[in-house]
């Protein structure tokens, strides 16, 4: 498989529900979606196109904004695909693709308790850094805390 060949996939697959296709450069391809197409994706890039699940990672916006990307590559190629969803933060949560890809387990879970996004159907939604007894509500990395 070459990249030419993912990339003809996921625009047949999904051309209308990618709000933006930005190649960073050769090596770097941002698609931007909504939160409610992440699991179609995910589950189109992992077990269609066989991609390995690199790790995600939050950034709090500016603007009210919660931003979650995550990083996939593919065996042999070069190129980092990087799916991003933003969140309002008034309505922090989105699926959990741990029940597509197992090692996404603890990411979400580190996500969850340094920013206060909430990973739905999650299967083991308990903490993993912070000590068990830390304020409900206090997010560390977040802007406004």
């Amino acid at each position: 498989m070459d990249w030419k060949s993912i990339k003809t996939g996921l625009q047949d697959q999904f051309a209308d529900k990618i709000q933006r296709w930005h190649e960073h450069n050769t090596r770097r391809i941002y698609l931007d979606i909504d939160a409610e197409m992440l699991e179609p994706v995910v589950t189109y890039l992992f077990n269609t196109l066989q991609s390995r699940f690199i790790i995600a990672s939050a950034v709090d916006k500016p603007n009210n904004m919660m931003e979650i990307i995550y990083h996939f590559d593919f065996l042999h190629l070069p190129q980092v695909l990087s799916l991003r969803v933003v969140l309002s933060k008034d309505r922090l949560e989105i699926e959990s693709i741990a029940p597509i890809i197992v090692g996404a387990e603890w990411i979400e879970r580190e996500i969850h308790e340094l920013f206060g996004i909430t990973f739905k159907n999650h299967p083991n939604p308990v903490h993993l850094l912070l000590p068990d007894d830390w304020p409900e509500g206090n997010y560390p990395l977040r802007r406004d805390q």
